[in-house]
C-alpha cells in the first residue's frame, strides 16, 4: 500500500512512469532527482501521510525502499 503511494508521488514529482520505480531504486542515481526534488518529495510525504520526517533522517533516505520502511515504522 504504501509503496503504491511513494511511487505515485514520486513520479509526479519527478514526471517519471512509476512503472520505472522500484525499491531499490536510488533516488539521485536512478531517478535523477536533485536536492531540491529530495526536499519536495519529503515535504508531500509528510503532508501524504500525516508524518514529520527530522532534517537528521534524510542522509539515510536513498532508496524508495528507504522512504518505504521509514513510514512503516
Amino acid at each position: 500500500m504504501e509503496f503504491e503511494k511513494v511511487c505515485q508521488i514520486i513520479a509526479n514529482q519527478l514526471d517519471l512512469d512509476p512503472a520505472e520505480i522500484t525499491m531499490d531504486s536510488n533516488l539521485i542515481e536512478d531517478l535523477r532527482a536533485d536536492s531540491l526534488d529530495i526536499v519536495e518529495l519529503v515535504m508531500d510525504m509528510e503532508q501524504e501521510f500525516d508524518i514529520e520526517i527530522p532534517d537528521e533522517e534524510l542522509p539515510k533516505v536513498q532508496t524508495v525502499g528507504d522512504i518505504v520502511r521509514y513510514l512503516q515504522k
